[in-house]
């Protein structure tokens, strides 16, 4: 199994049978030419956002609080406040298990929500072009630091937690349902349904990857019971099935 950070993936307590490898720093590198950005999939996209911003150039705004690599982000279809990877994206490299290696343009990526060819033909990023826009250093950064606010306002950032925890269902939002649910603050054990935005489960006090799944599980259940609406895990599980 091939990760990038590892910000939105959870390890069952009962490990994974099989190699880990994950994408190192010879994958950490910027270069830019005009309006595009060459960053490979080791790159945090912190630093490629800050380093847009420092060339004047707009666009990443929304993905420089996301603690993830940009190979991860184009891969999952990362986007936050209005921002979306798949908006920026120009072309990405990609790397096969045989070790073949291929360019696709935007369109031959298929991106859809939190899901792309990365995954569907179970290949590598390597690199990808961003293509932003021309602006204004003091704007962007502007930008950069409300939304900051936002997120320390807004999200549970001082407890540990594989981000948002479940993709948006196609009727609502998974936080609203989990709220309107009665679960906000729920606790199991060690993890709780964050009591600052309900669409977190927090490792609240050491827990275990089992109580974190057992907390996902109930809150699934009861939304499904009240709702009649299923919620996906956005969490990739490894070593364990949902």
């Amino acid at each position: 199994y091939i990760i990038c950070n590892g910000t939105n993936l959870m390890f069952s307590d009962r490990g994974y049978r099989g190699v880990i490898i994950i994408i190192g720093s010879y994958f950490n590198c910027i270069d830019i030419e005009e309006k595009k950005i060459t960053v490979g999939a080791g790159t945090l996209l912190s630093l490629t956002a800050k380093y847009a911003a420092d060339n004047e150039l707009k666009g990443m705004e929304f993905a420089s609080g996301i603690p993830g690599y940009v190979g991860g982000a184009v891969a999952m279809t990362a986007a936050a406040y209005g921002g979306e990877m798949v908006n920026i994206v120009k072309s990405v490299r990609c790397m096969d298990y045989k070790g073949k290696v291929y360019s696709f343009t935007n369109e031959e990526m298929e991106f859809e929500y939190r899901n792309s060819r990365v995954f569907k033909n179970n290949l590598i990023v390597l690199s990808s072009v961003l293509e932003l826009e021309e602006g204004n250093k003091k704007e962007i950064y502007d930008r950069i630091n409300h939304l900051a606010e936002r997120r320390r306002t807004n999200q549970p950032l001082d407890k540990p937690s594989a981000g948002s925890t479940f993709k948006r269902p196609t009727e609502g939002f998974a936080a609203k349902l989990i709220e309107d649910s009665g679960l906000k603050g729920l606790r199991f054990r060690g993890a709780m349904v964050s009591d600052k935005h309900s669409g977190f489960v927090i490792n609240d006090n050491n827990a275990k990857a089992d109580e974190v799944l057992s907390l996902m599980r109930i809150v699934r259940e009861t939304v499904y019971q009240k709702f009649g609406i299923t919620l996906e895990p956005e969490v990739k599980i490894i070593g364990e099935e949902f």
